[in-house]
């Protein structure tokens, strides 16, 4: 069944006063169009467009130079233009139709057509419509529209001083309050400075501007070598694996080093020395915090600030456990390495000649850089998902190599010194200088 809606509207007499308005209106649209193409056709000439400005001598040519000679004052007499314009649309047309039509007795239907429509005309004939064309058609109608734009900058120059004034004055105050140094900047102030005498205080700025773009995968200490204690060892056993360790922290896991129970203090052990064989070392043992791989390093320097901690359980996107990250790694990262006097140096390559090193496998891809002293970017293409020295060989390879492969990448020679069945554990790098 068909309904049909009839509307409570009347409709005024059609006068000379009420086509002049509608001619009026479509001038304005044309006004509208033209200045809104500009915007787009001034600010989307290409270098050779310019170029092709430049060399020509015709009078349209040297308005147009003129013109973009301040961009700043051409952008306000566009912006100025365009909104007195599209003002005197609405204002004309909402009484052009009050004229033509009385909506007192449907003003939801005289909202729709004196709000919604005419909004709909300016945005499809003074905004979308033209600026397509400019974007195809820049140059030619930058050329068309570059006299008048020229007079109307000068025409409008004094209110466009002020507005351009006011907007200096909000970005320099707004500058001094968000002062910064981009990480690109202060990289490269870094390059400039390092042939002068402050080598140590370089390599500290330099760690700071790469810490908060490394992951926790690139420091962390794998789960193969990783010193744990299981959770059902004895009291005896736990204390000859705190002597032979030295460590301060040992994680503690139940069956595989996949579940990890906790993390044993040493000095929660402290009071409990005397009770000998009788104590159960396992009711001291604290709630592990972990980690995903992907976590920056400066967000887990603030949440080991936070948590009060200093050993955090690295886990994968599987939920199985990678390794352990501690405050001094991600420490060692500004300053470079730190031992006390319980530590053993712990060499993880020999240097055998000028050019050559003999690596362990296990060797991290960060560490590796900062000891042939290259860029932390030079394999990114081709070391695809691995972290360390034996991983970038694998992506390399595509396979386990055998003893005495050699694999050769850019100017680097890698021969495989020692594998077992699963395991790259000693590889020889040369550097082939390049530039001999």
């Amino acid at each position: 069944m068909l309904t049909a809606i009839y509307w409570n509207i009347q409709f005024h007499p059609f006068t000379l006063g009420i086509a002049i308005s509608l001619l009026v209106i479509m001038i304005l649209l044309v006004f509208s169009a033209l200045i809104s193409g500009s915007e787009v056709a001034y600010f989307s000439l290409s270098p050779v467009e310019k170029q092709k400005i430049a060399t020509g001598s015709t009078k349209r040519n040297s308005f147009i130079l003129k013109n973009l000679e301040y961009p700043e004052q051409l952008l306000a007499t566009i912006l100025v233009t365009n909104n007195f314009v599209n003002v005197g649309i609405v204002i004309l047309s909402s009484f052009t139709v009050e004229s033509i039509v009385d909506f007192s007795n449907e003003p939801i239907l005289g909202f729709i057509v004196q709000v919604i429509v005419i909004s709909l005309i300016i945005l499809l004939f003074g905004e979308i419509i033209p600026k397509v064309y400019s974007t195809h058609h820049a140059l030619k109608f930058a050329r068309f529209i570059s006299i008048p734009m020229y007079y109307l900058t000068k025409f409008f120059k004094p209110l466009n001083s002020v507005l351009i004034y006011s907007t200096s004055f909000l970005n320099n105050r707004i500058r001094a309050y968000n002062k910064h140094i981009s990480v690109d900047e202060l990289s490269q102030a870094l390059e400039l400075t390092s042939q002068t005498e402050l080598k140590e205080e370089n390599k500290i700025l330099k760690g700071i501007v790469k810490f908060g773009n490394k992951n926790v995968v690139e420091i962390m200490r794998s789960r193969v070598d990783v010193i744990s204690a299981d959770i059902n060892f004895s009291y005896s056993q736990i204390m000859n694996l705190i002597t032979e360790t030295g460590f301060s922290r040992i994680p503690v896991y139940s069956g595989t080093f996949d579940n990890i129970k906790g993390i044993l203090y040493i000095k929660d052990l402290l009071p409990h020395v005397n009770k000998g064989a009788s104590f159960r070392w396992q009711s001291i043992i604290r709630p592990p915090f972990y980690v995903p791989e992907t976590k920056k390093i400066d967000d887990l320097l603030e949440d080991f600030q936070k948590n009060k901690v200093h050993m955090a359980i690295v886990v994968d996107e599987y939920g199985g456990t990678s390794g352990i990250v501690t405050l001094e790694d991600i420490l060692e990262e500004i300053v470079g390495e730190i031992t006390d006097e319980f530590d053993e140096e712990e060499k993880f390559y020999t240097k055998i000649s000028e050019n050559k090193y003999l690596f362990d496998g296990k060797t991290m891809l960060n560490d590796f850089y900062k000891v042939i002293g290259s860029e932390d970017t030079i394999f990114d293409e081709v070391k695809g998902e691995a972290d360390t020295l034996a991983g970038l060989i694998l992506e390399l390879k595509g396979e386990i190599p055998v003893k005495n492969d050699i694999i050769n990448c850019k100017n680097y020679v890698f021969s495989i010194e020692a594998v077992d069945n699963r395991r790259i554990k000693q590889i020889k790098v040369e550097i082939i200088n390049t530039e001999q």
